[in-house]
């Protein structure tokens, strides 16, 4: 051993030669990386599988959406020839987006994404099977375009008007089965949007609704819809209604609605038309009052005659029309007329119009001139009403409540000038406006019909032209004013009309309807002596109600006489009488309840009917102090109501 140094004890230990094991990741830990891989495989594939075919199906709405404005443009401009080609491409356009949406069909199978896959399905098929359902319409109309006034491709542009006008009504069948054909495609629209669940889609996306939207327009299309396979009768019976394998008869009355009735007006004269392949023929017209004359036996007057009525003990024909359902008030006339009057022509329908038809045709037309008269369009000041209107008045018009013996028929010698007119030049020229004309005249009640035939008919009443009293489920109200003696005072009177509810804690409901009348006109000179036309004096109007079936009246204020409750036609009536003068007002108030419940919340439905004759009376309604609605009303209303 060194001196200085200490012996140092070195210890040996024993090392393992193996080397040193490395902490392996747990089970779990593994598991967890592999299913993120996995996970992020399936965005991946997913993402590429959905992106792509997601690009190219939104590049084909896109496509469809530019096609599908530029068809409704030509719909617009009642153009068929670049209609037709338009609808052929947008169901191209539409096979594309169904092509390209077919390949995210799998998507159905993905919660909640999977609902609005198989949705755009639904509203894809409804697409193509709406624009198949055009095609056959715009296929079907097109070869009759010439005649009804539209631009496109008619098969009838050669021959007379008459020729041409034959010859396409001798073709109506061939359009019968296209509209079985029609309906089957509209059918296959309704089932899929029916499998669309409108409620589940939010309110709003930013600023844009969205689920009203959808639901405004599933539910326009469904009664549309509804619309056209109820009336598919009515358009399947067209060619024999117009004469195509034998002559049909109608016969046309005038109601003049200065002097309002329940139908639309006094009935002042009448016509009897025959139409035998499309071609109008007049074959009797005349005044009410000679046919009047010439029946064989009295009838006598309905209580509300000799109640309300001026002087008058029996009832005539042109005093028929007292109920407010057109086919019940022409009933008893075809009753009477059949009782009454001998070797009357047989016919197969009434046709039933007023003066606002008249002065619409004239605006088409242009002026006529009848026994030295013009009639117009123009406002008349004498009035404040069309030329037209003072012209016939002032010829055929003495004071209230008087029959003139020396009564001329104007207005069947104006009607049949119409006519002649209307059919006599190029219906290119005239039909297509006169046809439009005629039937915003018939949804606004201007213009009725009541045909013999029993499914014609019930299409008729389908698109609510036969001046029916319609059954509804839900709240409704039809007013009813009939002029009785009180001269033409009905140009000169508005009325308004405002119906507030009121919901008590237990769900009762309790309606208030209150009608002012309103005359701002000076009377005119009605005294027999003056000879004076006399339009405007004390109108004398007998009101009524129809509510529903089991209201029950809490008051009615306003009549001069005493006021009736009674049921007629399904509904509850409340009934009375009051008079407005020229130059002043009058209201009645009528309140009552109604048969159903309002719970806080719930929603239910209000069908306003219009009066045949008015002209756009305001209508207001009101809910526990909120008015929801304030219009003029044009035609029958279906009105929403929250409770």
């Amino acid at each position: 051993m060194i001196k200085g140094f200490e012996k140092i004890k070195v210890v040996e230990t024993v090392k393992n030669n193996k080397p040193a094991k490395t902490r392996k990741p747990s089970k779990f830990l593994r598991f967890f990386a592999i299913g993120i891989i996995v996970v992020l495989i399936i965005v991946a594939v997913f993402g590429i599988s959905v992106y792509f075919p997601g690009k190219d199906l939104y590049l084909s709405v896109q496509k469809t959406m530019r096609v599908a404005n530029e068809t409704a443009a030509t719909m617009k401009a009642q153009d068929l020839g670049s209609a037709d080609s338009k609808l052929k491409e947008l169901n191209e356009n539409l096979a594309d987006v169904q092509k390209n949406l077919n390949r995210l069909l799998w998507v159905r199978r993905v919660p909640v994404l999977g609902e609005y896959v198989s949705d755009a399905d639904h509203f894809v098929k409804a697409g193509i099977a709406g624009v198949e359902a055009g095609q056959i319409t715009v296929e079907t109309v097109l070869p009759y375009s010439d005649l009804l006034g539209l631009k496109g491709k008619s098969t009838f542009v050669a021959g007379s008007a008459d020729e041409r006008i034959r010859t396409a009504v001798e073709t109506l069948d061939k359009i019968v089965p296209n509209i079985d054909k029609i309906a089957d495609k509209i059918k296959v629209v309704q089932q899929e949007l029916e499998a669309v669940n409108m409620e589940k889609y939010p309110e709003k996306i930013g600023s844009t609704e969205i689920r009203a939207r959808l639901v405004s327009t599933k539910g326009l299309f469904d009664s549309t819809a509804s619309l056209f396979v109820e009336a598919r009768p009515l358009l399947k019976q067209l060619p024999e209604l117009l004469g195509v394998r034998s002559a049909k008869r109608y016969l046309m009355i005038f109601q003049n609605d200065a002097e309002l009735r329940a139908t639309g007006g006094f009935i002042t004269a009448y016509g009897i038309f025959k139409v035998e392949k499309g071609k109008i023929q007049v074959e009797k017209a005349d005044d009410i009052y000679k046919l009047d004359d010439s029946k064989t036996r009295t009838f006598p007057a309905p209580s509300p005659i000799l109640k309300y009525h001026k002087n008058v003990t029996n009832l005539q024909l042109r005093d028929s029309n007292l109920s407010p359902d057109f086919g019940v008030s022409m009933d008893q006339f075809r009753l009477m007329l059949k009782e009454s009057v001998s070797s009357f022509p047989s016919f197969d329908g009434i046709i039933a119009l007023d003066t606002h038809v008249l002065v619409s045709t004239i605006k088409i037309l242009g002026d006529f001139n009848v026994y030295g008269r013009v009639f117009s369009a123009d406002n008349d000041k004498r009035c404040d009403c069309p030329k037209a209107i003072y012209e016939l008045e002032d010829y055929s018009t003495k004071p209230v409540a008087y029959v003139r013996e020396d009564r001329k028929d104007i207005i069947s010698v104006l009607l049949y000038q119409i006519m002649q007119k209307a059919l006599g030049i190029s219906p290119s020229k005239y039909w297509g406006k006169l046809s439009q004309m005629f039937l915003d005249e018939a949804k606004q009640k201007h213009l009725i019909f009541n045909f013999n035939d029993t499914e014609a008919q019930k299409g008729i009443e389908a698109l609510d032209f036969g001046g029916k009293i319609q059954s509804f489920d839900g709240d409704y109200l039809h007013l009813s004013n009939v002029n009785f003696a009180g001269a033409k005072s009905n140009l000169f009177v508005r009325e308004a009309v405002k119906q507030e509810y009121a919901v008590a804690g237990d769900g009762t409901i309790t309606k208030t309807v209150t009608v002012t009348y309103k005359n701002p006109s000076p009377a005119s000179n009605c005294n027999l002596e003056a000879g004076q036309l006399c339009l405007n004096g004390i109108l004398r109007n007998w009101v009524r109600l129809y509510v529903p079936s089991g209201s029950k009246l809490v008051e009615f204020t306003g009549s001069e006489m005493d006021t009736v409750t009674y049921d007629e036609l399904g509904k509850t009536v409340f009934e009375g009488f009051m008079t407005v003068k020229p130059q002043g007002a009058a209201e009645i108030k009528v309140k009552y309840t109604l048969p159903m419940k309002g719970t806080k919340g719930s929603t239910s439905k209000l069908l306003t009917q219009k009066q045949p004759g008015t002209d756009a009376p305001v209508y207001s309604v009101v809910v526990n102090g909120r008015e929801i609605e304030n219009l003029p009303l044009l035609s029958d209303r279906v009105t929403v109501i929250k409770w």
